[in-house]
């Protein structure tokens, strides 16, 4: 009788369908999330892993290497089907926590080398001007010319995969296994709902690439843009992330700081008067 050989024979796991690897991926963040722990997982609706300017330029960008492209889409469909339990997004790191085969999730880290300052500073001066507002810039509603400035491979905003470190705690030998595959793509995934942390990531504030920013315009520009879509009176840092109250705060405290100092002011003016005054009658009273 022949032998029938299992993956075991070969040193590999035994094959799990992809409804059992969603059913164990759904356990282990329902057991985390049990434990406490801060986990945000990447969802995938509909086919595409992103939808919008920053994370398929993100994802293109990737596939654009060919040390990247061939390898790349091993990881497809398990950021489609909702296998990276959670992502992390900092500068110059992402942290990935990604489902598979193991009883554990694999514990993924990839350093990404923060844009350096004479590339930024050459990356503003040819974008100066021509960046209307912070809406415009994480939409990426550019014009082709800054579009072009901003993929170039090589003075762009995108990084290369010298600037990239992949890995994983997973067996695979390979430097990108499916599951650091997996991350890079819900990076792009990530992108769509939260442009802004792509310049966390680079290590870069997106500020700087728009010039004469009025955050009243702005603002007024998202609700009128997000009256169809029942935003209403929402904030613009809720829709982008932009933290442009901080901004009103600050002139408010410069306002109250320069109004406290014009009464003290005054305060001290009254004291001399009053001192003035008093030096004035000794000197009545002493000539009596």
């Amino acid at each position: 009788m022949a032998h029938r050989y299992s993956n075991y024979d070969y040193g590999f796991a035994p094959y799990v369908t992809i409804g059992e690897k969603k059913r164990k991926a759904e356990k282990q963040i329902k057991k985390m999330l049990k434990k406490g722990k801060k986990i945000n997982p990447v969802r995938i609706e509909g086919g595409k892993i992103a939808k919008t300017f920053w994370g398929k330029s993100w994802c293109e960008n990737l596939l654009s290497y060919s040390d990247f492209s061939n390898r790349l889409p091993r990881g497809s469909s398990y950021v489609k089907n909702g296998f990276v339990l959670d992502l992390q997004i900092s500068a110059g790191k992402v942290s990935a926590l990604v489902a598979g085969t193991g009883s554990k999730p694999y514990k993924i880290k990839i350093k990404i080398e923060k844009l350096s300052k004479s590339k930024w500073k050459a990356l503003k001066k040819k974008c100066a001007g021509k960046i209307d507002s912070l809406i415009e810039l994480l939409q990426g509603k550019l014009s082709d010319k800054v579009l072009e400035i901003i993929i170039d491979k090589k003075s762009g905003l995108f990084p290369s995969p010298k600037e990239i470190k992949l890995d994983c705690s997973c067996p695979d030998w390979a430097a990108m296994c499916k599951h650091v595959a997996a991350a890079l793509y819900a990076v792009g995934a990530r992108l769509d709902e939260s442009p802004e942390l792509f310049f966390v990531l680079r290590g870069v504030d997106y500020d700087e690439l728009v010039e004469n920013i009025d955050a009243s315009k702005a603002i007024s520009e998202t609700v009128e843009k997000g009256k169809d879509k029942n935003i209403g009176d929402m904030d613009i840092a809720d829709v982008f992330g932009i933290e442009i109250e901080a901004v009103t705060t600050k002139d408010t405290k410069n306002t109250k700081k320069k109004t406290v100092k014009k009464k003290t002011v005054k305060k001290k003016a009254a004291k001399k008067k009053k001192v003035s005054r008093a030096s004035k009658r000794g000197q009545k009273k002493v000539t009596k």
